[in-house]
């Protein structure tokens, strides 16, 4: 019969030499446990001479990083990455108003750019709050605060489309040592400075608490070649005007068709197997407010690669047709003011992101396997999920039945509409 045995209660670097020594001892980890109490935590690593697969072994050491107080974009860059695990702030349901703002040029020009879009948040929500109840006024037996929490998450689904991309958030951010270190190496090459201070700060913390774990040699031709993709490539600009939408795949239909079976009997809420990876790739582009493309990169089963926020493709109609009309003649006035003032700004286009609203659309390329295109597509077309996203699950669900016209998908096709379950998804206390 099978030994089983559960141990969270050490050091990510005795947990993983724990492990690491199942491959040259046959001792079991009780063993083991008993040499990591003797010695101390942290100090068991210290004990034993690592001659091979160092970094094999940080696989299996894991922590958590708490990582707050800095701006969305910083946010999305911790997050590029397809091994990322971890929770962020949600402007959908969060009041950002009081958050700081990260300013990397400090001058009185993009002081004001960041004011007025802080006022027009501050100013409107409350209004467009009441328009939104007379709207879809409180039903007979409906919860009062259930559905005051309804109403205030869609006043922030709308209002979001107006904050600046500098606005600061938090996150965590779970992983192994050794994804740690190839992450943190590539982000303290990123063309912010924000970004890399914080990448050399997370690197620090790291090596004063795992000093075994991020001893790593730095080789200057290494640090050269990631500096280089990382200012070159990082964020995903066409050669070419693209396209609304559009649809690649190098799937071959009739081998998709092999497996029929497989795809004509899967339940609902299930995911396709994943040797079907190897029928190849869909690649999608499209069009979404950078609001939204958060939600789209959560999706990390795949390369979803960094847009450049600018206003060169115009700010999501959504975030206006939402609005009443009062306050969307404002919106409108606003918008244009401040693509002319972001446009004058005497900055990089990578500084210039910190001072555009996160309603502006930006030009997103995904590329997944079909077990996450389907994946994806049938998550995203529910009706909680935000509009501007949801419409382009709709184009990814249309795209790929005109492709595969035989292939199963379970995906909610219905017009958004209002819905008061969004009041009753939060985190509360037990009393």
């Amino acid at each position: 019969m099978a030994n089983i045995y559960i141990y969270d209660e050490f050091n990510p670097e005795d947990t993983a030499m724990m492990q690491a020594l199942y491959s040259r001892s046959p001792k079991s980890v009780v063993e083991h446990v008993k040499k990591v109490k003797s010695s101390g935590s942290g100090e068991f690593m210290k004990t034993f001479y690592v001659g091979y697969g160092h970094l094999s072994i940080a696989d299996c050491g894991s922590t958590t990083i708490f990582i707050e107080q800095i701006s969305i974009l910083a946010d999305k860059a911790v997050q590029d990455w397809q091994l990322y695990s971890g929770q962020e702030t949600s402007t959908r349901y969060v009041d950002m108003s009081k958050q700081p703002i990260i300013n990397p040029l400090e001058t009185k020009e993009s002081e004001t750019i960041i004011a007025d879009w802080m006022k027009f948040y501050v100013a409107q929500r409350p209004k467009l709050q009441i328009f939104l109840k007379s709207k879809y006024p409180k039903q007979d037996g409906q919860d009062e605060s259930v559905y005051e929490k309804a109403i205030a998450a869609r006043s922030f689904d709308i209002m979001r489309g107006f904050l600046p991309a500098g606005i600061t958030t938090q996150l965590s951010w779970h992983t192994n040592l050794r994804q740690a270190w190839d992450k943190l190496a590539i982000m303290r090459n990123h063309p912010l400075a924000e970004v890399k201070d914080i990448a050399n700060t997370i690197l620090a913390k790291l090596k004063s608490k795992y000093p075994h774990s991020f001893s790593h040699e730095n080789y200057p031709v290494q640090e050269k070649y990631r500096e280089y993709f990382m200012n070159e490539h990082n964020y995903y600009e066409p050669e070419q005007e693209p396209a609304d939408f559009s649809f690649k795949t190098t799937i071959n239909p009739d081998k998709l068709k092999q497996y029929q079976s497989v795809i004509e009997n899967r339940p609902i809420k299930t995911n396709l197997p994943l040797f079907l990876l190897e029928l190849g790739q869909c690649a999608f582009e499209f069009l979404l407010d950078m609001g939204s493309f958060r939600d789209i990169q959560r999706h990390r089963n795949g390369v979803c690669r960094m847009p450049l926020l600018t206003t060169s493709y115009g700010f999501n109609e959504w975030y206006l047709n939402e609005l009443p009309r009062e306050i969307r003649t404002e919106a409108e006035a606003l918008i244009e003011t401040q693509k002319e003032r972001i446009n004058k700004l005497n900055a990089t286009k990578e500084n210039k992101q910190y001072f555009i609203a996160l309603g502006f659309n930006v030009l997103c390329r995904v590329t997944y396997g079909l077990p996450a295109t389907v994946y994806t597509v049938e998550l995203r077309s529910g009706n909680a999920v935000h509009p501007t996203l949801r419409k382009i699950a709709h184009k990814m669900h249309d795209a790929l039945k005109e492709k595969f016209p035989f292939l199963l998908l379970h995906c909610d096709l219905t017009p958004s509409r209002w819905d008061i379950t969004r009041g009753k998804q939060d985190i509360i206390e037990k009393k």
